[in-house]
């Protein structure tokens, strides 16, 4: 900004261009290099000069000075006993110091914007902050959290009811070191090393269960290392980039129904020690406050029948004589079983009367097709679709379309979508069908397909409208109805940690989303003997893989691998899946038909007497730790609250425990049990 005084003489205006290269606000310049001794200033004007009177003087001082306070950025500084928070005015990046250890986390702009004033606080500070075409100043407060290494920062928007034009980027992310790798909470967890050229940038929605399945992400070397908290996920997502060829993460904000809505609000919180375990644990207190946190004890108080679930494998089967092969399971040593297909109500009842089976079915509420549709270009709706919702309780958009859901194939080869039933009509059509049908069908669990994995929608029909966070809200009423109400074992698909106070189990936590088989959801029955090599890579690949949904909520939901991703789907990779059980304290899941249970009977026999004795033994505690013991991973271990240490390799060289015990190429011990 160049300040000009014009100056008058003979009527006509002074020359200005020396005066302009005279008198300048630097942003650098302090206020000290603007001041100007002397009662009088000077200008050259061609051969003589001009005298401005002090009184002039006095206001072009006033001037020049509201000009630096207006443009002149700061450094501002926050701090406590554990960290220093730089802010830094020119481009509102942050820097964080963290005193016990030295470490420095910087901030890079992605989003270029413009602070417009800033302030320091008692506790933190306060700015202003503009991107340009957005349309809205973004107010935010950035706060430090007592004397924890922690600090919040909280945007919002006035009024409220702005708009936002598209997803807000802000703040900047914290770039990576070399050395460090990606904490992300992918359906049961990955890590990507951030120089790993492989990976490709992506964004993962934070409301639903194919994103973020908790609310955080974070960064590590192993020890030091720091996380963020979305402490408001309903409309947030994160972005996975790279930059100076390293990864990183930075948050997005989704507009609410076309405006900024509510104050979002991130925690970041710094490591001096314990690297993806302790961001899992500092989550899992989080979680607790926020009371998320309802164990499988607690659950098991209200429902004796939560038993029947800890340790049993989840079998798919679609024969018509289930009951003889339920028996012959039991008989070959296979004793706890989730049956998951429905029956009839006496077979039902026989296997209730057998001991350790856990009689379940499917359901849904979400899906339903176009009458018209249904006559002309199918053969038949499916039983569990709700139909009579067509048109009424479809969810529409914002452009008054009905929303589409998923495909299915017609008479014609060709796919049609289905509509989606508004999830705060849902409640109603499970009020209408779940009591009715467990007066003649005692069933004791229920599985409920997509509500955690669809993400939370928005709905514009006037007569339901809804935003994401209302969506969430009926989502959870429907399974607490199953849960509670109705008293059956629930289950969901995916998985999503909104969730964790009315489920029992999630169908898919197990089974990273984008790593699967292709058309896994549909032609789930179909075994693979060639293993993709994304699926080889990252759905069992040890290097990437973290625990991270066991390091929180272990003994609160039971993780399973999806429906068209089970321990047999890829009968190469069986082994290592069902080690993947072993050390994740998590039970196996199996699909088939007879003919594949006849040929190979003694490996399912195998698979369950592997897995599920220690599944028994941990299902209820906490996985409190999880580390790898050799640089390239191949050899990890996990450690439970009630003393049970499990160690497995999945290298092809023998690994020696530190008392001696040598453990083979795919193998694993296991302590204390």
């Amino acid at each position: 900004m160049i300040a000009h005084i014009f100056l008058r003489k003979n009527n006509s205006i002074a020359n200005t261009k020396k005066l302009s290269q005279k008198i300048k606000c630097h942003s650098e310049r302090s206020e000290e290099s603007l001041f100007l001794k002397g009662q009088t200033l000077r200008f050259a004007q061609g051969d003589s000069f001009k005298i401005i009177s002090n009184r002039l003087y006095t206001l072009f001082i006033l001037l020049l000075l509201g000009c630096f306070c207006q443009a002149a950025p700061q450094k501002i500084t926050i701090s406590n006993t554990a960290i220093s928070v730089v802010f830094d005015a020119n481009d509102s990046a942050l820097s964080v110091i963290d005193k016990r250890t030295g470490q420095v986390w910087r901030q890079k702009v992605v989003t270029k914007g413009q602070v417009i004033a800033s302030e320091k606080l008692d506790d933190g500070l306060k700015m202003t902050w503009r991107e340009p075409g957005l349309g809205l100043d973004v107010q935010t407060e950035i706060r430090l959290d007592g004397e924890k290494p922690e600090f919040t920062v909280e945007l919002s928007a006035d009024p409220p009811s702005a708009a936002l034009k598209w997803s807000l980027g802000f703040p900047h992310p914290f770039v990576s070191d070399v050395g460090t790798y990606l904490v992300i909470p992918m359906n049961e967890g990955i890590s990507y090393p951030v120089e790993d050229q492989t990976i490709e940038p992506m964004w993962l929605i934070a409301y639903g269960g194919h994103g973020i399945c908790m609310s955080f992400w974070g960064a590590t070397d192993g020890e030091l290392g720091y996380m963020a908290i979305i402490e408001t996920p309903d409309d947030a997502l994160i972005r996975i980039e790279r930059i100076d060829g390293k990864l990183c993460v930075r948050p997005a904000w989704e507009p609410q129904k076309g405006r900024f809505g509510y104050k979002r609000k991130l925690r970041y919180v710094f490591f001096e020690k314990g690297g993806h375990a302790a961001i899992c644990k500092r989550y899992r207190s989080y979680a607790r406050e926020k009371g998320l946190l309802k164990t499988l004890q607690q659950k098991r108080k209200e429902n004796p029948d939560v038993d029947l679930l800890i340790g049993a494998v989840n079998v798919w089967c679609w024969e018509k004589d289930s009951l003889a092969i339920v028996r012959e399971m039991k008989s070959l040593g296979i004793e706890r079983i989730l049956w998951s297909n429905r029956a009839g109500p006496e077979v039902i009842a026989a296997m209730n009367e057998m001991g350790g089976i856990l009689t379940s079915r499917y359901d849904i509420y979400q899906d339903l097709m176009d009458p018209n549709i249904v006559r002309e270009k199918l053969n038949r709706p499916h039983p569990d679709w709700t139909q009579e919702g067509w048109p009424e309780d479809i969810m529409t958009d914002e452009k008054g379309d009905w929303r589409k859901g998923w495909r299915v194939k017609g008479k014609d080869g060709q796919m049609y979508p289905c509509g989606v039933l508004c999830d705060k009509q849902a409640l109603k059509y499970a009020h209408q069908r779940v009591p009715e049908e467990l007066k003649t069908h005692p069933y004791r669990c229920r599985f409920i397909d997509t509500t955690t994995a669809s993400p939370w929608r928005e709905c514009y029909n006037p007569e339901h409208p809804m935003t994401r966070s209302e969506s969430r809200h009926w989502k959870m009423e429907l399974l607490r109805f199953i849960c509670e109400e109705s008293k059956l074992v629930t289950g969901s698909e995916t998985g999503h940690d909104a969730a964790v106070p009315y489920v029992h189990y999630f169908e898919g936590m197990l089974s990273l989303g984008p790593y699967r088989v292709s058309d896994s959801g549909r032609n789930m029955i179909q075994i693979w003997d060639e293993v993709p090599q994304q699926v080889a890579k990252f759905q069992a690949g040890q290097a990437y893989r973290l625990p991270l949904w066991e390091l929180v909520y272990h003994d609160c939901v039971v993780a399973q691998w999806y429906w068209g991703d089970y321990n047999n789907k890829l009968p190469s990779l069986w082994d290592k899946r069902d080690l993947f059980n072993i050390l994740y304290g998590t039970p196996p899941m199996f699909m088939f038909n007879k003919e594949f249970w006849e040929k190979n009977k003694t490996r399912f026999v195998q698979s369950y007497k592997n897995t599920c004795s220690v599944v028994r033994a941990v299902g209820y505690v906490e996985m409190t730790d999880h580390r790898f013991l050799t640089p390239d991973r191949d050899v990890q271990q996990t450690t439970f609250a009630n003393g049970i240490t499990v160690t497995v390799n999945f290298g092809e060289k023998p690994y020696r425990l530190a008392d001696g015990k040598e453990i083979g190429p795919m193998s694993y011990s296991v302590s204390e049990m």
